[in-house]
């Protein structure tokens, strides 16, 4: 998905983790990072544009919807090229699909994917806790310096873009209860939406 239509995830594409992913070193902990690089992002100095994440209490019917609209996002975005903006042809497309899914807006579908990521981006991808996102970075950290396959260089490169996400506060959740609706949803959402941050 382009970066410039969903704000939130911007700093994903940018995010060493991404090259990581793709070298094939522990798919699920580096999937998780990317997911927890973007609320990292949104607290980031104001040069780098990132909206603030207005965060709210998430209902089943939101995540219902927003599962249910994945298919149909993707098959929007993933025909467009990386880092263009969209045209006005698109937006419509990606408006409809939003409403079609119950949300008012793309916008409305954005904010409430950026708050399935805040909360999902603090789950321990193997016992599916949350745990908090520095605890699952810190984790991350430690699975890759253990990791005897992966090149120096993209080793280097993961670990420096974990390390300097950690020196980034990543806000905390505000709606405690988006926590457990969240592991309720768990697998569902990871599936969904881990495609997108790839």
């Amino acid at each position: 998905m382009p970066a410039l239509l969903r704000p939130a995830f911007a700093a994903l594409g940018v995010a060493c983790l991404v090259s990581a992913a793709s070298i094939g070193s522990s798919g699920p902990a580096l999937a998780q990072a990317k997911q927890q690089a973007a609320p990292a992002q949104q607290s980031a100095p104001a040069q780098q544009q990132a909206p603030v994440l207005k965060q709210m209490a998430l209902t089943d019917k939101q995540l219902d919807g927003v599962l249910a609209a994945q298919k149909d996002m993707d098959a929007i975005t993933e025909k467009l090229p990386e880092n263009t903006a969209p045209d006005p042809k698109v937006i419509a497309q990606l408006e409809e699909v939003a409403k079609k899914h119950g949300f008012a807006s793309y916008d409305d579908y954005n904010n409430v994917v950026d708050n399935i990521s805040l909360v999902i981006g603090g789950f321990d991808p193997a016992t599916k806790k949350y745990i908090g996102p520095e605890a699952v970075m810190k984790a991350q950290i430690a699975q890759i310096q253990a990791d005897k396959k992966m090149p120096a260089k993209d080793k280097k490169e993961a670990l420096d873009e974990l390390n300097q996400a950690l020196k980034t506060p990543v806000p905390p959740v505000e709606n405690k209860g988006n926590i457990d609706l969240i592991a309720k949803y768990y697998d569902k959402l990871v599936a969904a939406l881990g495609d997108d941050e790839n």
